[in-house]
């Protein structure tokens, strides 16, 4: 049997609910993805992500009440109606530009 070693870490009890509520979903249990983070910083020899200041990102969909979702949508249907469109070619490039993927 591999040997392991305790990882002690404080987090906000929400943003901990809300981390296994996804992993239960993926079926990947809270010390498993922690390994996975640890792995990844072996291997990039840093934190495996960008670490900048907050921006305006996209949000998560699932997140917005049912009232919030429907007026994106009419929000969504007014540009449509009027013709601001993008190409996914020009989506793409924003998205590159904003975010960096």
């Amino acid at each position: 049997m591999t040997r392991t070693a305790n990882v002690f870490a404080r987090v906000e009890p929400d943003v901990k609910e809300q981390a296994e509520q996804i992993l239960n979903e993926l079926g990947i249990p809270m010390s498993n993805a922690i390994s996975m983070f640890l792995r990844q910083v072996v291997i990039h020899e840093g934190i495996p992500f960008d670490v900048k200041l907050g921006s305006d990102k996209p949000y998560a969909v699932r997140k917005l009440s049912k009232e919030e979702f429907d007026q994106e949508m009419l929000k969504s249907l007014d540009d449509i109606k009027n013709g601001r469109l993008l190409t996914t070619d020009e989506v793409d490039e924003e998205f590159k530009r904003l975010y960096g993927i």
